[in-house]
């Protein structure tokens, strides 16, 4: 397995919902079509911002299987199959395994707060469980918790199906000991769309993106021009991306990223579950500024 696994620039998807709350799979099907045509090289489906959290089982296996099959091994499909107990974390594991995806994005347990060896229990658990290849999801400022570049680097060490990391403690320098402590071919993807170059300099090979749901042709750009060496041109187009970004979260992700699809693709992402609600106008507003003032919509 030889870094970027997955591809470059996987989408964090979000999960289209009709206005009754239901979820709309014939729109997540052309969803999945127009993300492969627009910079997507892999989709992370049933992640936090396709809010995983508020669908039940049915729901998710439903649109898994719905994915699955549109996509029809023309990219890699990632699924979101995290939660903070081990033996469910297990079970949803075997059930997206029999979906046909190609690997799982597994989160550090949350609200449990685990200790290191509690972290590296959990992950040994799961990749015995699975022949599915495995993404590390670190994410602090959801979880509570940080997994240690060397608790990575041991999961890695011992679990061939331990193959890549989601980095997203927002951390230049803990990013640049993974690289330093991981095998060549250990993928590291950035968590955040706004420090991907950043991140890129110190040995990320790649991103999961929120902003690529509607934007990720600019990603792309922005990824090849640092690998090609071009780093003025990287440069000059992360300052056309940041502020992009940066609007996708004014308010919780996937508020905006959602209310973003709707206006972009044309595609009705419908609004979020609760908790979460439907964007504010005041957000909309800087929203919409955004997407205009980067000629994205009139």
């Amino acid at each position: 397995m030889k870094k970027p696994y997955f591809g470059r620039l996987l989408t964090a998807m979000v999960t289209p919902f009709n206005a009754d709350g239901s979820v709309n799979y014939a729109a997540g099907a052309d969803f999945a079509d127009w993300l492969l045509a627009n910079g997507s090289d892999g989709l992370v489906v049933e992640g936090s911002t396709g809010e995983a959290a508020t669908m039940d089982m049915d729901e998710k296996i439903k649109f898994m299987q719905t994915i699955v099959a549109r996509v029809n091994g023309r990219a890699k499909i990632v699924a979101g199959a995290g939660t903070n107990c081990t033996a469910s974390t297990i079970d949803l594991v075997k059930k997206m395994e029999a979906c046909g995806v190609d690997g799982v994005l597994v989160v550090g347990p949350y609200y449990n707060k685990p200790t290191q060896e509690g972290y590296y229990q959990h992950f040994a658990a799961v990749a015995k469980a699975t022949k599915l290849p495995i993404i590390v999801y670190n994410v602090p400022g959801r979880t509570g918790g940080n997994i240690a570049p060397e608790t990575v680097a041991r999961l890695a060490a011992d679990f061939s199906n331990i193959v890549a990391i989601k980095e997203a403690a927002g951390n230049v320098a803990q990013t640049a000991e993974l690289y330093r402590v991981l095998p060549e071919d250990f993928s590291i993807y950035s968590g955040d769309d706004g420090l991907i170059l950043p991140f890129m300099s110190v040995g990320a090979c790649g991103l999961i993106s929120v902003l690529a749901n509607v934007n990720g042709n600019l990603l792309q750009q922005l990824m090849q021009a640092y690998s090609e060496g071009r780093v003025k041109d990287a440069a000059d187009l992360n300052k056309v991306m940041v502020p992009l970004a940066k609007a996708m979260f004014i308010e919780s992700n996937p508020i905006p990223i959602k209310a973003a699809v709707t206006k972009v693709t044309g595609i009705e992402a419908g609004a979020p579950r609760l908790p979460l609600t439907p964007i504010s106008a005041a957000a909309e507003a800087k929203l919409d500024a955004a997407l205009k003032a980067a000629g994205m919509i009139r």
